[in-house]
């Protein structure tokens, strides 16, 4: 449940923060009061587009967060930041994450239609997916899934076997000369890098022998040497010991630094001796580098990747070589995966063709409901797809067909549906597809677009119902809906300092009049317009408490 809203400088809003309740939760206003803004703020909390665009003027920043109530009885505090930038952060519980994951941590818990979701079922290709969610087949489609994707990679193996004998030969050729030219380099990892320090020291004979030179004399050969001069200092030390311990340390440590000493004065007369200044030398050095970096361009673009490139070389041409073996072991696999695939799709088409009686029935319960009572409500399976047409959701083609009148024969719901008959259609099906997801929060954002009178009254009691179980967020212009909802939000739109700054305010009952009498009969209500909301208000309340009263005899027949 979505329990708390905070949004700050999103677009006309500056900062605005409503706490909501339980139920049914109806969102009333003026056009453009900023109603859809509550709507788009959500949206950034489930990992909705951020841009720059809606960032209040002259702001830095933007920042939607929400505290929602878990099914686990937990707390989850999600925050979004957009920048005038464009740029955007996420968090969850303070924890920076990825808009993605944020999208994952909040998706299970709020279900958001917007003003025009309901198009969507001009599509028939969503109408598969809409009787997948209300029989629950995720599980079997997502194996589906896999087996489709398994199958699809064993088959592009297979096909890049399926060459001619020409365009064979002509790869074997290449991989050939590839993988010899590479195995005659007998290239090593970092081999560049030891070519390059000896091309510097050869480079530099002359400097390197006599800086060796000077400094092997300077520590052992010369007349002023320092390791002959250091026992002129031991003996220095020792007499000091002798009076002070302090000295003792530096005494003992007297045959390390000697030996310390030689070691390097040794490393430094067989480094200058072991320079070989040749010019053949020097000249092998850049004829090797020159061919690394020939097939550093053409494999490389670093040595690594020349290596790589030469094993996997060898690789293919090992595989070409014994193509025909491959080949016929890639068909039994490839079959095998096709057969497998096909196995599991056919048994999530036998599950489908089940549930779409029952899908179609429980459409037509509802939208007898929804004032659609002469409804008749199909859902038609093409014959078994072509494999060219077979995809990761199996191998059926499905359309939902209508007949909202008496006489009339099924026709594509997309072809005959008006747009309030497809708002009615869109609140029954989220109704079904809400019974199998509890616990979250629905959003209708103007769903009842297109409907009025006796038909708005019919949705609202609808709404009312689906808010004893969920709790619904509807942003409605209906008086008939508004009446509906168990708690009641006014959003409405002033001019402070110059600037346009939206804002809420939950109505309190006489204040609740006031708005659905608005509503009804315009911007002042007249006396009547009251006596007609009080009327329309209160028989909304009996319908609530008569729907509460049957939902505890239920629960009572249940052993609740």
């Amino acid at each position: 449940m979505l329990r708390f809203l905070r949004i700050e400088h999103l677009a006309v809003i500056d900062a605005l923060e409503v706490e909501f309740e339980p139920g049914l939760n109806v969102l009333t206003g003026e056009t453009g009061a900023g109603k859809s803004m509550l709507v788009e703020a959500v949206g950034l909390l489930l990992g909705g587009r951020a841009s720059a665009d809606l960032i209040r003027t002259g702001e830095s920043q933007a920042t939607v967060q929400a505290v929602f109530d878990t099914p686990s009885g937990g707390e989850l505090i999600v925050r979004r930041e957009v920048t005038s930038q464009g740029r955007s952060r996420a968090f969850v519980n303070d924890a920076l994450v990825t808009a993605a994951l944020l999208k994952e941590q909040t998706e299970p818990l709020v279900e958001l239609h917007g003003q025009h979701e309901h198009q969507t079922l001009l599509d028939p290709q969503s109408h598969l997916a809409l009787l997948d969610d209300f029989a629950a087949l995720q599980t079997e489609k997502s194996k589906v899934a896999e087996a489709f994707h398994e199958w699809r990679r064993l088959q592009t193996d297979f096909d890049a076997f399926q060459m001619d004998e020409r365009e064979k030969a002509a790869r074997l050729d290449l991989l050939s000369f590839q993988v010899g030219e590479l195995e005659r380099a007998a290239l090593r990892s970092g081999e560049d890098e030891e070519l390059e320090t000896a091309r510097r020291v050869l480079s530099n004979a002359e400097k390197f022998r006599r800086l060796c030179d000077e400094a092997y004399g300077a520590l052992y050969e010369s007349d002023e040497a320092a390791l002959g001069r250091l026992g002129i200092v031991w003996k220095r030390v020792a007499e000091l010991a002798d009076v002070d311990p302090v000295f003792r340390p530096h005494l003992e440590a007297r045959d390390a630094i000697k030996s310390q000493l030689e070691d390097l004065a040794m490393s430094l007369r067989s480094y200058g001796e072991g320079i070989d200044a040749s010019p053949a030398r020097l000249q092998e050095i850049e004829d090797r580098l020159a061919l690394i970096e020939r097939l550093k361009r053409k494999y490389g673009p670093a040595l690594g990747d020349v290596i790589n490139a030469r094993d996997r070389f060898a690789n293919q041409l090992e595989s070409l070589r014994h193509a025909d073996e491959r080949k016929a072991g890639l068909a039994v696999e490839c079959q095998a995966a096709r057969d497998r695939f096909l196995m599991l799709a056919r048994a999530l088409s036998k599950r489908r063709r089940v549930a779409a009686a029952e899908f179609a029935a429980r459409l037509q319960d509802l939208l007898a409901e929804l004032a659609m009572g002469r409804t008749k409500l199909e859902v038609r399976f093409a014959a078994e797809a072509a494999e060219a047409d077979w995809t990761d959701q199996g191998i059926d083609i499905a359309e939902c067909y209508l007949s909202p009148n008496v006489g009339e024969e099924l026709r594509p719901l997309a072809r005959i549906a008006s747009g309030g008959e497809l708002s009615r259609v869109m609140l029954a099906i989220r109704t079904l597809a809400a019974a199998a997801t509890p616990g979250k929060t629905l959003i209708f954002d103007e769903i009842d677009a297109g409907i009025g009178g006796r038909v708005a009254d019919v949705v609202g009691k609808n709404l009312s119902r689906i808010g004893e179980t969920y709790q619904v967020l509807c942003i409605t212009h209906l008086p008939q809906i508004a009446a509906s909802g168990h708690s009641h939000f006014q959003i409405s739109k002033t001019v402070a300092r110059g600037r346009t700054q939206t804002g809420v305010l939950k109505l309190e009952p006489d204040a609740r009049i006031e708005e659905v009498a608005r509503m009804m009969g315009g911007a002042a209500p007249t006396d009547a317009a009251r006596a007609a909301a009080r009327e329309l208000l209160k028989g909304s309340l009996d319908f609530a408490r008569e729907g509460a009263k049957a939902k505890g005899e239920r629960r009572k027949r249940n052993g609740g």
